[in-house]
């Protein structure tokens, strides 16, 4: 039900307790966890010591501005850079989203981690959170990319995770710092920010996240804490049974619902699988708050587990790669998008 943030480069001993509490499902690494990948190849095994082999590992390593592991990891450009190479040759765009994402998965699954949070699908629309995270301003082209994102995953044995459902990208304030209100209609919002989810969601996503965006033609409470969007729309109207995962807990617009163990619940009752406890200091409320609750489809969680991985020495030998890694960071010196 739960996956939590650690404080740093090593298991402390509370930390230790919270990885066998009821409830705690996973963990989610940031910056602050990485210093190289011995460390974190040990940081990633002393986790799944404490927490069994099930315990779910996760990151973001989006790429550009959002990328938690960099040394020793292929620096990877943002999306917003495989958008502006569709504007000049789509085919080939398509083939760099699948190339980026296979890159991507296959370092993280060679140290044992299972999953990042990607893609983002969300509409390359102005929003400050989202900036150069997504892909294209288009839903035709982010829903090309964001298919052929997930196939690279896939092809690198990482489940895929869309976010920010509905979409993000269309309301200018930063969820992080505060409350963010779009007050278009469902008809507008199904004609663009939903399209990349519909189309991605065709293509076997195992995880969708939810946004702490409110839509109040649809529901007053954000789309995360909103039976109305995670069941009516999400699971009924586009028939999807994978995971559901809440947005982070401490930000900013998450407050709508209240303390920490009020978010916790608002986000279980609205029907979400997952619910993320970024910081170490929600954790402890958090878990209490899950303290009886049932855990919902255990499927949901156990598709997020990563295949078996290469191992990074057969990574270095595999002269693909280094072709993907070539096309990919080239991106970087092509300029910024506008």
């Amino acid at each position: 039900m739960l996956m939590i943030g650690l404080a740093g480069l090593a298991l402390e001993p509370r930390e230790r307790d919270w990885l066998v509490a009821p409830g705690v499902s996973g963990v989610l690494l940031f910056a602050r966890n990485f210093a190289s990948r011995e460390q974190l190849g040990a940081l990633v095994e002393s986790i799944r010591e404490v927490g069994g082999e099930d315990m779910l590992i996760a990151v973001d390593q989006e790429g550009g501005p959002v990328q938690r592991f960099r040394d020793g990891f292929t620096r990877l450009p943002a999306l917003a850079k495989v958008g502006a190479a569709y504007d000049r040759d789509p085919v080939d765009a398509i083939r760099l989203a699948e190339e980026h994402a296979w890159v991507m998965a296959s370092e993280l699954r060679a140290m044992g981690v299972d999953f990042s949070f990607a893609p983002v699908v969300d509409l390359a629309r102005g929003n400050a959170a989202i900036g150069l995270r997504a892909f294209h301003v288009d839903p035709a082209a982010a829903s090309e990319l964001g298919q052929a994102y997930v196939r690279g995953m896939h092809l690198a044995g990482m489940a895929a995770v869309l976010k920010h459902f509905p979409g993000h990208g269309s309301v200018a304030a930063d969820t992080h710092e505060a409350q963010a209100i779009d007050p278009r209609p469902l008809a507008a919002i199904e004609l663009a920010d939903l399209v990349p989810f519909a189309q991605c969601l065709e293509s076997r996503v195992e995880a969708v996240m939810m946004a702490h965006v409110i839509y109040p033609a649809v529901d007053e409470r954000p789309a995360g804490f909103s039976p109305m969007w995670i069941g009516d729309m999400l699971r009924g109207r586009l028939g999807f049974d994978g995971a559901v995962i809440s947005d982070d807990i401490s930000m900013a617009a998450a407050g709508a619902a209240g303390g920490v163990a009020a978010r916790v619940h608002a986000h279980l009752d609205a029907g979400c699988d997952l619910v993320l406890a970024c910081f170490p200091d929600v954790v402890d409320e958090a878990i209490a708050a899950v303290a009886g609750r049932a855990p919902g489809p255990a499927h949901r969680l156990a598709a997020l587990r990563g295949a078996i991985g290469a191992s990074w020495d057969s990574l270095n030998d595999n002269p693909q790669r280094d072709r993907f890694i070539a096309r990919i960071t080239a991106l970087d010196a092509e300029g910024t998008p506008a």
